[in-house]
């Protein structure tokens, strides 16, 4: 693996875990406090790093937790990842960009065999041709949400028919 920032296997700035946001107005707040982050369509990934895996032998088990969420398309170690002593650092890539976003949400933060794990995208694993495809895949969830069937090449009305005559 690489080893320079934004290079796959590198340790880049956005899969740092981010303090609580302390400025949220009260109506705002929710039961558990949370760092607050945007995520736009090229920051989400299929590729979900997992740091602060209790380095005990358990891939086995984290997989089979992280299955419950979508199915699984690879998943190895990344050994040459900076990682905290006596953690380890997984690379999970899911069939499906829905059952990623859900696996980040419920289990970013949680306790797994005594280590809190931090999940996060990571979009610099994709390939281009993977990249296009998930903005393609976004931009025909826009056209389909807002009706809009002219926009990015979709055919305004469908196939045209001539029914003949005047």
């Amino acid at each position: 693996m690489a080893s320079g920032v934004g290079e796959p296997g590198a340790f880049c700035p956005h899969h740092a875990q981010r303090p609580v946001c302390d400025t949220r107005p009260k109506y705002r707040e929710g039961r558990r406090p949370r760092a607050v982050k945007v995520y736009t369509i090229n920051l989400e990934s299929r590729y979900l790093l997992v740091q602060g895996v209790p380095a005990l032998g358990v891939m086995k088990e984290l997989v089979e937790h992280f299955a419950l969420y979508g199915a699984i398309e690879q998943y190895n170690a990344l050994d040459e990842y900076p990682a905290e002593e006596f953690t380890e650092v997984y690379l999970i890539k899911f069939q499906k960009l829905q059952s990623a976003r859900v696996a980040k949400r419920k289990l970013d933060e949680r306790s797994f065999f005594g280590g809190l794990l931090h999940v996060c995208y990571a979009p610099e694993f994709e390939t281009v041709q993977e990249t296009r495809e998930k903005l393609q895949d976004r931009q025909r969830y826009i056209a389909r949400a807002t009706g809009n069937r002219g926009a990015f090449g979709l055919g305004a009305c469908g196939p045209v028919v001539s029914l003949g005559g005047r």
